[in-house]
């Protein structure tokens, strides 16, 4: 059997409890309690350890665009192991198709300003990015918290603003049903107004991760 490197709307809205969000613009779906309680303290305990600066592909001169912290989750360790093979179950796309799972944690006043998660086609950094793997197809992000105040992820082009909500999975297709990418994708990681936030993210690309 060919491994799958692709998700679909049919095989999202078969997952119990998912709700496909309102839109000709994109495909993009909600899923609540996607991890449990334990799972998200363990994800979070995990970020905590080993988090650095975050960075961004292409720098844009603007050194606050995003001021969050990352940590690249170790794949080898069974529990994100469970966690990688879980995604996979749920988004269809066979597991070596996709990145290593990131975790972000956010400070008060820390955001990641608009930005889509595909690679700009004319980018500096496009070949070097995607010229093994290709471009980033779909993105599933898991909220690992309640924030306090702010933190929400806003799709302005949608308008659609998602509130963090621990466990709540939110998933998208990156490109158009004619495979290019779709800047209604846009998104912005609003500042943390008080508390801490913390997610992760999981992108998957067109062929095999490198």
């Amino acid at each position: 059997m060919t491994p799958r490197n692709e998700s679909c709307t049919e095989h999202l809205l078969s997952v119990p409890g998912i709700m496909r969000v309102p839109t000709p613009r994109l495909e993009m779906f909600v899923l609540r309690d996607f991890l449990d309680d334990g799972e998200c303290a363990a994800l979070v305990e995990r970020i905590d350890r080993d988090r650095r600066p975050s960075t961004i592909a292409d720098a844009n001169g603007d050194h606050y665009f995003r001021t969050s912290e990352t940590c690249d989750l170790p794949m080898q360790e069974p529990g994100i192991v469970a966690l990688d093979e879980k995604l996979s179950c749920l988004s269809g796309i066979d597991r070596q198709f996709g990145e290593p799972i990131q975790g972000q944690r956010y400070e008060p006043g820390q955001e990641f300003k608009s930005h889509t998660d595909y690679f700009d086609p004319h980018g500096v950094d496009f070949q070097r990015f995607c010229n093994v793997s290709g471009q980033r197809t779909w993105t599933f992000m898991v909220y690992l918290n309640n924030v306090e105040a702010g933190g929400a992820t806003r799709f302005k082009v949608i308008d659609k603003t998602i509130q963090p909500e621990r466990g709540k999975l939110v998933c998208w297709n990156n490109r158009r049903p004619d495979g290019s990418v779709n800047p209604a994708t846009l998104h912005h990681a609003m500042k943390v107004r008080k508390g801490l936030k913390y997610v992760i993210t999981k992108w998957y690309r067109e062929r095999p991760w490198m």
